[in-house]
């Protein structure tokens, strides 16, 4: 369901149609509205400016968390191959445990 959800950023009003809680919309819109503010709070920036260095920024902080993610994607990967690695060595040296229990009990 397509929702109609009108959020104000830099005290412009603007109604977004968004397939996502409106309550979501809200958090995006807010995160926009505070960078605008950072990026507009000692400056005398046009509205079009303003709004290119904001989204210049807050595409900056997603290449950011993308790459923190990727790095963390790839750390548990090489944690989760470690751990099938210990867990087939684990394996390995209970059958030979096994093994020298049944050797000792033969002779």
């Amino acid at each position: 369901m397509t929702n109609r959800i009108t959020v104000t950023i830099g005290s412009q009003n603007y109604t977004l149609l968004s397939e996502e809680e409106p309550s979501y919309v809200h958090s995006i819109a807010a995160q926009v509205n505070e960078e605008l503010f950072r990026v507009t709070e000692h400056t005398h920036l046009s509205s079009a400016d303003a709004a290119m260095l904001t989204a210049v920024n807050l595409t900056d902080k997603y290449f950011k968390e993308r790459e923190a993610a990727d790095n963390l994607r790839r750390q548990l990967k090489e944690y989760l191959d470690e751990g099938s690695r210990l867990k087939n060595e684990i394996s390995d040296l209970k059958r030979e445990v096994f093994r020298l229990q049944r050797q000792l009990e033969k002779s």
